[in-house]
């Protein structure tokens, strides 16, 4: 093989890993929750070989180099080892959120023209029912022990060590992947992920967490330890609903990180509220884990006051921020958001992200929604000023391939490089600091000025009995009309009209005494707000304005 694919293709990192630490395990994977000792796992010298004989598996099926597959792979060791087949294959992977509602799932994969399916007997039987959804879809291989109608399957590649990978030059700009977004401030988009982007995201994250080879990852969001692998890290993969990650069952998750002696692990904040409420009911330690990752929405400071006492001596929580389309962009710790932000946040300055990672250039420019065709039409806002964040680095992706109508309005040409608009508002502090006030979609713009979600919902947030709330706009702006739907904490929710009226009542009286939620009149409730699939923890805005104008 030469050595052009080794230098440009990520799934040759690998190698480089199994030099050194060849008999360390690389995966495990837990087969149920009555026992964390129950499992499956690989070191990394097998899943390397098995990656090189599914990767020359793939290419024996003559799928041309750049043809895409959907990876529809439960999170373990065939997810972990198929991605780092078709890396090395020169394949694109099509990933995309199992629990994202049918409709949506299957038009997402409709428009990434697939060219075949991994995925388990039953979904191979559901493909094959809706094959005229996707008619290029010609390569199909079995996931698992079952045959189903002779399709090759991923083991009788492992098996099989005849094969042989095609000795193929690459760029860091050849495309790995299409990622999709959540949708939660519209329909879900296909993203163009190069081996560039992988590349400096494994870079990034090893160097500004400072991660070495030998730890134990528990991977709570499969995405986020996908390249764990290339760090030398041991993925320990629970056994849960990741469509649910606030419903992960923090016994099991608590027994894992001692049996398997977790030192670090990524979840969305719901999945840590579950557990960080587990462990101050039992009064729990979580130790060995050290240092916990959480994204896809701000950290809320009831989570880190419960977490952090319980990590191991020195131990953090961290707040990567960033999008599907660029990560990641920055991080803060949670020790400095108790000593230095929180204070600011509740009294509704919006939630420090912190600083930018090596490599991410970017602006505060001024909210625009329609496009900005090149660079030389940005205006940058002064410091403290809430505007929306541009952003550029090699982490940062250059194009939507499904739904490409929206790269007009989310990219920005400079020269021959991309600037990406984050959809977020909010402004630089004298430190470099980004504060995020809000999705820019979700600014509620009415007849006294703009409302921003963050530092609005803050306010009422403050009340011990509110879990959390949420902005929305009645009506058509410059004219709309603001409303705030607030979801109590479990076992606080009113109990009758009167009761409700007097939480109300604590609500505006809280509003009053703040300039921007002074105006503010409309309140309602309810028991539970409409989140997102992959973090449960984005509030579905679009839904919620249409339950709130049928109650008003």
């Amino acid at each position: 093989m030469s050595t052009a694919p080794v230098l440009n293709n990520v799934g040759f990192r690998l190698k480089e890993i199994v030099e050194a630490h060849g008999d360390q395990t690389a995966i495990v994977e837990l087969t149920g929750t009555s026992s964390p000792a129950r499992h499956r796992s690989i070191d990394f010298a097998t899943l390397d070989r098995d990656s090189d004989r599914i990767a020359a598996g793939l290419r024996s099926l003559e799928i041309p180099a750049g043809g895409r597959l959907v990876l529809a792979v439960p999170p373990g060791i065939d997810f972990v080892t198929c991605v780092v087949a078709m890396l090395k294959a020169r394949l694109v992977m099509i990933l995309i959120d199992p629990g994202m509602p049918r409709e949506h799932l299957v038009e997402c994969l409709s428009k990434a023209k697939p060219n075949g399916f991994i995925a388990p007997p039953n979904l191979q039987m559901i493909r094959w029912l809706m094959r005229r959804r996707f008619p290029h879809s010609r390569y199909h291989v079995v996931a698992g022990r079952s045959r189903w109608w002779g399709l090759p399957t991923l083991d009788a590649f492992r098996r099989n060590d005849q094969l042989r990978l095609p000795s193929e030059g690459g760029l860091l700009d050849d495309q790995a992947a299409i990622i999709f977004t959540t949708g939660s401030t519209g329909p879900p988009k296909g993203v163009r992920y190069d081996h560039r982007q992988f590349w400096q995201q494994i870079d990034q994250i090893r160097d500004r967490f400072d991660l070495r080879a030998g730890e134990v990852d528990l991977a709570a969001f499969p995405l986020f330890g996908l390249f764990n692998c290339m760090m030398g890290t041991t993925t320990v993969f629970p056994a849960m609903d990741y469509t649910r990650p606030a419903d992960a069952d923090p016994d099991h998750i608590i027994s894992v990180i001692r049996h398997w002696n977790v030192t670090r692990s990524f979840g969305s904040p719901a999945f840590w509220n579950t557990v960080a409420s587990y462990c101050d009911r039992q009064d729990l330690s979580l130790a060995p884990l050290r240092d916990v990752y959480s994204a896809g929405a701000p950290v809320p400071v009831h989570v880190l006051r419960r977490l952090m006492p319980r990590l191991a001596d020195g131990g953090n929580v961290w707040t990567p921020y960033g999008a599907t389309e660029a990560l990641p962009v920055a991080a803060i710790s949670g020790r400095e958001v108790l000593e230095q932000t929180a204070d600011w946040s509740s009294a509704g300055k919006g939630t420090c992200v912190g600083t930018r990672f090596d490599g991410i250039r970017w602006k505060v420019i001024e909210i625009c929604d329609q496009p900005i065709e090149s660079f030389d039409q940005v205006r940058e806002v002064p410091r403290g000023t809430i505007g929306e964040l541009i952003v550029q680095g090699d982490v940062v992706t250059r194009e939507y391939v499904t739904r490409r109508e929206s790269n007009a309005l989310h990219k920005i040409r400079d020269g021959d490089r991309w600037w990406h608009r984050m959809g977020d508002v909010g402004y630089l502090d004298d430190r470099d600091r980004f504060w995020f006030c809000g999705r820019k979609s979700h600014r509620v713009v009415t007849s006294n000025g703009t409302l921003y979600t963050i530092p609005v919902e803050a306010i009422f947030n403050n009340h011990p009995r509110i879990f959390r709330s949420a902005l929305v706009g009645v009506g058509i702006p410059p004219n709309q009309q603001p409303a705030v739907v607030v979801e109590p904490w479990p076992g606080k929710a009113p109990v009758d009209d009167e009761d409700w009226n007097r939480l109300r009542e604590e609500l505006l009286e809280l509003a009053r005494q703040h300039e921007h939620t002074r105006n503010i009149r409309r309140l309602l409730w309810r028991e539970s707000l409409p989140t997102d699939i992959r973090h449960n923890a984005k509030i579905f805005r679009e839904k919620l304005t249409k339950w709130v104008e049928q109650q008003l």
